[in-house]
Parts: structure tokens; C-alpha cells; sequence
């Protein structure tokens, strides 16, 4: 079992930066991704990274606006989300992985989810 607990959502005026974390405890994941939720829409990948290596991918709507990071200290990973954008308005999950290093976009490929946090990005 793994337990996800998410900080730090809030809102956030656009162009200015906002970093979300999550605390893992519980079995050593694999792959630790970040989904968004907003009304109207399905749930949309955001970043991910391996935990070995740190290799990291990112949906093209966040490109070069967000970087997802990992402290192995603190079982943790992070959203640093800089020049957010109103269309980054949603509920903000973190999502583990525990059966493959394989880094995959598809929510049903993360088998743990965090509560969520509620970023609101103002224009």
C-alpha cells in the first residue's frame, strides 16, 4: 500500500508560481506522475518522473512552465508550476506507480492517487 497526501494548492495569479507536494509513505514507487481535474474535461496528465534516475516527461500544455522534482529523503515529489495560465484551474492529484519504471500519461497505470488539491489560477 502506498498513502499520498498533497500540500500547497491554493490560488495563484497568473504569470506568478505555486509548488505543489506530495508525501509518499508506505512501498517504494516506481514512477510518480502529477493528473489534473477540471470541470467539463477528463483527467488530464501533468508530469511524471521516475524515481531511479529521475528521468521526467511532461504534457505539452505545461512544457517549460512546470517541473516536476523528487527529494528520496523526504519520499516526496513536487510541481513547481511557474507562469500558470487560467486554463490551469483544476484539482491537482498525485498518482504512483508501483508495477513498472515504464513513465505512462494513462491515469489507469497508477494504481495509488492522493486526495487532490484545488489550484485556482486568476487572470
Amino acid at each position: 500500500q502506498v498513502q499520498l497526501v498533497e500540500s500547497g494548492g491554493g490560488l495563484v495569479q497568473a504569470g506568478g508560481s505555486l509548488r505543489l507536494s506530495c508525501a509518499a509513505s508506505g512501498r517504494t514507487c516506481s514512477v510518480m506522475g502529477w493528473f489534473r481535474y477540471a470541470p467539463g474535461k477528463e483527467r488530464e496528465f501533468v508530469a511524471a518522473i521516475r524515481w531511479s534516475g529521475g528521468s521526467t516527461y511532461y504534457a505539452d500544455s505545461v512544457k517549460g512552465r512546470f517541473t516536476i522534482s523528487r527529494d528520496n529523503a523526504k519520499n516526496s515529489v513536487y510541481l513547481q508550476m511557474n507562469s500558470p495560465k487560467p486554463e490551469d484551474t483544476a484539482v491537482y492529484y498525485c498518482a504512483a506507480r508501483l508495477s513498472s519504471v515504464v513513465i505512462t500519461t494513462t491515469p489507469s497505470g497508477y494504481a495509488y492517487w492522493g486526495q487532490g488539491t484545488q489550484v485556482t489560477v486568476s487572470s
